[in-house]
């Protein structure tokens, strides 16, 4: 029997009344966009009006990480895990993830009342969105694709179906397309959607708004990545969604090491890149809105990893979180609601062998090495001697990680730089 003929007409008119009490919650999250390519963080070169506006009516987040490369910061987003307990140290070990033994976001939502979609790249992750529970989805293979010139731009898959993407057919758009479609088809009913755009990753080509006989596109790419998300709130509020619906802008990793030193705040580039165990791989843009909830035009200084987001998200829609699992993530649901909350002391983060813990103002790293980060995001000087200040956060900050002992977990067996499995892996399973 239909869930429809088991409630009847007035039962599922009951339950779909109780159900759109709930927030939909749309999760966008940029790929390789760093704080200096973002206008209201301060960038010099580029412009961003659309997530500006998103930030002016909403909470700009200036202490959100996450790990510096794709993959395993996808991992920390959908699972609310630390690398060394599921494993996704590096861009192939994250890939090697299984449904039977880690639980993604829609494992929480779904049994919470929620419609789940994954549109956008997918990447470095394991299977497909429909193994980990995605009821629908849009994949792409790889990195920053545009076109159909590109290698990897030929085909997309819709619910695992094969589509040809077709001449000068421009893929954001029609993953954009499909994110509207998805919000149209279930606007009755409370949703999560997880956006994870094209934009901005190599390889830069022009974009549908690119004028002819230009040498550089970055601030192109930056331009109509910002355009679509103004398109996309546009649509929320064509279909009435808008004050129902809370939206999270977010960095999958810092900006990428090509682009890192022109993207400026103040003239002064971020100290690191993508990739890089330094403050630019891993400190994030991010922005919380939801009209009449989050406060408006607020800078919060809390710190965020990118395991919270689970947490987060459960607490808003009165959901589980999965039994007997260990989560790292705290929830910032409070400071949604513009309330204090418990925001945390401190921060995690691990690429391949190294990691650190950060709090406020200090760094402590796998090595035992102390950086001060009083002149962070732009200086994180190596403490050679400790003050009186710098041994009491060494100890503080060396307490965090014997309590997490990360070398007790799943060690990385990769080649160190985080990018790839190791070589004598590689080759055995040629």
């Amino acid at each position: 029997m239909t869930r429809r003929g088991f409630l009847g007409a007035a039962g599922l008119g009951l339950l779909q009344a109780q159900q759109a009490k709930k927030p939909n919650i749309v999760f966008i999250l940029a790929d390789d966009l760093g704080l200096g390519d973002v206008g209201c963080y301060g960038a010099d070169r580029y412009k961003t009006p659309n997530i500006d506006k998103l930030a002016k009516g909403g909470t700009m987040y200036t202490n959100s990480y996450t790990a510096p490369l794709c993959g395993p910061s996808r991992a920390l987003i959908l699972t609310g895990r630390y690398a060394f307990r599921t494993g996704a140290t590096n861009q192939d070990a994250t890939g090697e993830m299984t449904p039977a033994g880690e639980k993604m976001m829609p494992s929480v939502m779904k049994p919470a009342g929620y419609v789940t979609g994954s549109v956008g790249k997918w990447g470095q992750l394991p299977l497909g969105p429909a193994e980990f529970g995605f009821d629908e989805h849009l994949t792409f293979k790889g990195s920053g694709v545009y076109w159909n010139t590109q290698d990897k731009g030929k085909n997309y898959w819709v619910n695992g179906k094969k589509r040809d993407l077709k001449d000068k057919e421009y893929l954001p758009d029609v993953i954009q397309d499909f994110a509207v479609d998805f919000m149209t088809r279930h606007k009755s009913e409370p949703f999560y959607l997880y956006y994870p755009m094209s934009h901005i990753h190599g390889e830069i080509l022009p974009t549908p708004d690119s004028k002819p006989g230009q040498e550089d596109y970055y601030g192109d790419n930056i331009a109509y990545m910002d355009k679509l998300v103004g398109k996309f709130i546009a649509e929320l509020e064509r279909l009435k969604l808008r004050e129902n619906t809370l939206v999270i802008f977010v960095g999958d990793n810092g900006t990428s090491g090509g682009h890192a030193k022109t993207s400026t705040i103040g003239g002064r580039p971020i100290s690191g890149a993508k990739g890089e165990m330094l403050e630019g791989g891993a400190l994030v843009p991010m922005i919380v809105n939801w009209p009449g909830k989050t406060p408006a035009g607020k800078v919060s200084h809390d710190l965020v990893d990118s395991t919270d987001f689970m947490p987060t998200f459960a607490e808003i829609a009165g959901a589980k979180l999965p039994a007997n699992t260990l989560i790292d993530g705290r929830s910032f649901a409070p400071q949604v609601y513009g309330k204090k909350g418990q925001p945390r002391e401190w921060i995690f983060i691990q690429l391949a062998k190294t990691w650190y813990v950060r709090d406020a103002a200090w760094k402590l790293n796998q090595a035992g090495e102390l950086f001060d980060m009083s002149g962070a995001p732009f200086t994180e000087p190596l403490v050679k001697t400790d003050s009186p200040a710098a041994a009491a956060a060494r100890k503080r900050l060396q307490a965090a990680l014997d309590k997490l002992n990360p070398a007790g977990g799943i060690v990385d067996t990769g080649d160190g730089t985080g990018r790839h499995a190791s070589r004598a892996e590689k080759k055995g399973k040629k």
